[in-house]
């Protein structure tokens, strides 16, 4: 009996220990957690103007049919083949007046071949169909209506045209000189042919002075004969067409509002 007492008295202390720190599922501690910000919806970008204005998605190629006008892809549109035919326009006045034209011909001349040549100021091409070669005058007159002069540019051995730069007293244009017959077809700029050589585009954009039509020139090549199949000029400006395949191109749109030109890349099938 005194043993009893004695151990009761021994492990009494401890049971109680034990019993008053034992506590229930919900009153054990909880490791504590970091409590979440609350996401902030970020607001959808809003896409520039140019892309809100519905009346740029479409061209009208023919009465009754309508062309449509999708966004393209700047990456797709920079890694397609092209060709840089003359330098960039002058930004300044300065940078105008350091362009030395006949330096930048002399040199397109010493790859060009005996085909074509510098004569003072003609420029003489010999089209293998001729027994005669072609000459195009220079014309240095005051009268701005006689002014002229011609600039080589290039060849297009694909469809076998040189490009000539025609410069007038105030603008100017494109020439497309059959290699073959010499026969010469007006452009808005130089070309850019399609990969199956059976068509080919110009694109022009001058929607800050007007000087010169905007829009886009679609042409068919059938031997040596050029046949334009449409013509638009448009209220923007098509620069740096490029073909994605043999009837889609992707180019750069240019539209002047609120006192700046604006620019995106559009992909557009020319061809059926």
């Amino acid at each position: 009996m005194f043993r009893l007492r004695a151990l009761l008295l021994l492990i009494s202390p401890h049971f109680l220990l034990w019993s008053c720190s034992f506590r229930g599922p919900a009153e054990r501690m909880q490791p504590s957690v970091p409590t979440a910000t609350p996401a902030v919806p970020v607001p959808r970008p809003t896409p520039p103007r140019i892309y809100r204005l519905e009346h740029l998605d479409t061209l009208v190629q023919l009465p009754g049919r309508v062309l449509s006008i999708h966004q393209g892809s700047r990456n797709v549109y920079e890694k397609l083949p092209h060709k840089t035919w003359l330098p960039p326009e002058p930004k300044t006045e300065q940078e105008e007046q350091e362009i030395d034209l006949e330096a930048e011909e002399r040199q397109r001349l010493r790859t060009a071949g005996p085909t074509v040549k510098r004569v003072g100021g003609a420029l003489v091409l010999r089209p293998s169909g001729l027994k005669q070669p072609l000459r195009l005058v220079n014309n240095p007159a005051e009268d701005y209506e006689k002014n002229i002069s011609y600039e080589y540019v290039g060849s297009l051995p694909e469809i076998k045209q040189w490009l000539i730069s025609v410069h007038l007293y105030e603008g100017g244009y494109f020439l497309l000189v059959d290699q073959r017959t010499g026969r010469r077809t007006r452009v808005w700029s130089p070309p850019a042919v399609a990969p199956d050589g059976r068509h080919f585009v110009c694109g022009n954009s001058d929607v800050l002075a007007r000087y010169e039509p905007s829009g886009l020139q679609v042409w068919h090549v059938d031997g040596p004969r050029l046949e334009k199949l449409w013509e638009r000029q448009t209220e923007w400006g098509v620069t740096g067409p490029r073909w994605l395949d043999n009837k889609t191109i992707l180019f750069e749109q240019d539209f002047f509002d609120n006192g700046d030109v604006d620019t995106r890349v559009v992909r557009m099938q020319v061809v059926p």
